[in-house]
Order: structure tokens, then C-alpha cells, then sequence
């Protein structure tokens, strides 16, 4: 299976090529918010757990995390060639029990690839995106936040598997097309 991690600060757009990229090689796609938000609607039993943690005004724990990341992997296993993680692992302890169950799986993690974008670009893709979005959090003066939150706990993660020899940077700015073909090039030399 080919899995990956593509890791990006808020607004370097990490969503739009992970759709991208599973279209291309047939990839489950897991956004770990989106995954809450499904197993909510769909009344799961990791679902109500998980609202019983964010009703208290908690984080989810991340074994309820990883079990629902477990289940959907589980599900569409025969269908796939493998997953793109989109904004998760987010934290060293998140990396290292999704290491730990992709190994009970067999498989593990192929390559990380961190889009490296100015936080002068992150503004003004950010603050763009909020005069479309609506979101009262797409603010230049919030990028700045969400910048030093992804540096000091998202970074560690990348570290975490530079150690292992399995971290790409690519550039994530230019055109839409150009970052496209920027990790395609680099998804396409995993396993040759």
C-alpha cells in the first residue's frame, strides 16, 4: 500500500492536493476532523465517544482517533491503494500510534511530504479564502496563531519521521497545477 503524510502549515493547501493526489492513484483520503464529523452523523459508537470528550470541552482522545482511522482504513482496504493523511498525525504521540497500528496492518507509512509556503503567502491565501469562506478565523491576524501552533506542535512530527529517513519538503507555492506536479514527481520515485 502507498501511505502517506502531506504536512502543511493552515492555508498551504494541503486539502486541495490531497484530493488531488487521491484522484491520481486511488488513495483513501482522512482528515481526521472530517473522519469526527462522519462518525458523528453516522451515530458510531467511536462517534459518541468522541462527542462525549468534545461535549466536556475536551480534546478526543487519540486512541479514539486512531480507532476511527483504523475502521475507515478497514473499510475501504480492498478498494484502495493506499491513504493520504491530510492534517494528521499532529503530535509525535499521534505519529507514533499511528506507526504502531499501520504496522498491525502490515504496512506503514511511505513517505511525508511538508509543502513549504511563506507566512506572507499563508496570509493572503488565508484572508482570501475567508472573503469566500465566511470562517470568522480566516484572519490575517489568526494565520500568525495557527502558524506558531503548526511550528511548535506539528513540526516535531516531521522530525519524528526525518528520523526515518521518509521526509520530503516540496515548494507549495506557485500555481495549483506546478504543486500538483511537484508531489506527484515525488509520490510517483517512492518504491523505485
Amino acid at each position: 500500500m502507498l501511505n502517506l503524510i502531506l504536512f502543511g502549515p493552515p492555508g498551504s493547501g494541503k486539502g486541495t492536493q490531497a484530493l488531488r493526489l487521491v484522484k491520481r492513484y486511488q488513495l483513501c483520503h482522512i482528515s481526521s476532523g472530517d473522519l469526527l464529523r462522519e462518525e458523528r452523523a453516522n451515530n458510531t459508537s467511536l462517534g459518541q465517544e468522541a462527542q462525549k470528550y468534545m461535549d466536556a470541552g475536551q480534546l478526543v482522545p487519540d486512541a479514539v482517533v486512531i480507532g476511527m482511522i483504523s475502521n475507515k482504513i478497514d473499510q475501504q482496504w480492498n478498494s484502495i491503494k493506499g491513504v493520504i493523511f491530510d492534517g494528521f498525525p499532529r503530535t509525535v504521540a499521534q505519529a507514533i500510534a499511528l506507526d504502531d497500528m499501520l504496522a498491525q496492518k502490515n504496512t506503514q507509512i511511505n513517505q511525508v511530504i511538508a509543502l513549504e509556503v511563506s507566512l506572507e503567502e499563508l496570509t493572503q491565501r488565508i484572508v482570501e479564502r475567508g472573503k469566500v469562506s465566511g470562517r470568522s478565523d480566516d484572519t490575517a491576524e489568526t494565520v500568525v496563531k495557527r502558524y506558531e501552533e503548526y511550528q511548535n506542535k506539528t513540526l516535531p512530527v516531521a522530525q519524528h519521521y526525518e528520523h526515518q529517513n521518509k521526509l520530503v519538503a516540496i515548494k507549495g507555492e506557485g500555481s495549483i497545477d506546478d504543486i500538483t506536479a511537484a508531489l506527484s514527481a515525488v509520490v510517483d520515485r517512492i518504491g523505485q
